[in-house]
């Protein structure tokens, strides 16, 4: 069932609590809502897994002050772990996801515990971009679906895939994810997260380029990094990449308390 919490700024956030055990926060790619997680959060028994729907997204509203930033959207989610009762959570963001996660853990690393970066990148000097035939073809109306079809998972992925997109967004949202996204710059502050990090990447993620993996899981300090071999930017539907998260999690419990 899906409940909402409510953002400094007044705006709504949706999200839904599933299961029981160490809570698991779970974060979606840019202009995805929760349902991005559908295939994965049954592989994750064992936590009480926190699936959020960014501003703009799903059941969430479109964020109330204009500010479309990764590092809002992290406040977004400490305004859920409040709603929900939840002093300290394990955190696992996906793509912009991930961006999102990154400023949990830095600006507020007393509400996480470990941290899981999926397929993305710190930003700023970080940024290894994509060939440029990439986002050339996902800038076309007539080539966009397709790549980003692509892009996500091959072609032994039954379709309908969960990550292609919340067509319910208004265009004021799309544009704010694609800014947020864009603009994203934690280089400087992933440095001084303090929280275990494991970094996965799929090998063959050609939307955000395994070296970026490489990069983040070197500016961490202690960071672990897992390359999927053949997987593509959402490796969790290829390869789903649970087994490493429950190892890595069961490794680094919650403190008591």
């Amino acid at each position: 069932m899906s409940v909402r919490a409510v953002a400094p700024d007044g705006t709504g956030i949706g999200f839904d609590v599933r299961g029981s055990g160490e809570p698991l926060v779970l974060l979606a790619g840019q202009a995805n809502a929760r349902h991005w997680w559908s295939t994965v959060r049954e592989g994750l028994a064992g936590y009480r897994t926190v699936a959020v729907d960014t501003a703009g997204t799903g059941t969430s509203d479109d964020a109330a002050d204009h500010d479309w930033s990764t590092r809002r959207f992290a406040r977004d989610v400490v305004a859920v772990l409040d709603a929900a009762g939840i002093g300290r959570a394990h955190v696992y963001g996906t793509s912009m996801g991930g961006r999102v996660a990154q400023w949990v853990a830095a600006d507020h690393p007393d509400r996480v515990g470990a941290l899981v970066l999926g397929c993305t990148t710190a930003g700023g000097p970080g940024t290894v971009a994509p060939d440029p035939e990439v986002p050339r073809r996902l800038a076309d109306p007539a080539t966009h679906d397709g790549e980003l079809r692509r892009l996500m998972a091959g072609p032994q992925i039954p379709d309908p895939l969960p990550v292609l997109g919340d067509d319910t967004m208004s265009p004021a949202a799309r544009a704010g994810h694609r800014r947020a996204s864009a603009r994203h710059d934690a280089w400087d502050a992933v440095a001084t997260i303090t929280a275990p990090t494991l970094v996965l990447h799929g090998g063959d993620d050609e939307l955000t380029p395994p070296d970026n993996g490489f990069r983040l899981a070197r500016r961490i300090p202690g960071a672990e990094l897992v390359v999927l071999p053949g997987a593509r930017h959402a490796y969790f539907l290829e390869r789903r990449a649970t087994d490493e998260v429950l190892t890595f999690l069961a490794r680094h419990p919650l403190p008591p308390g």
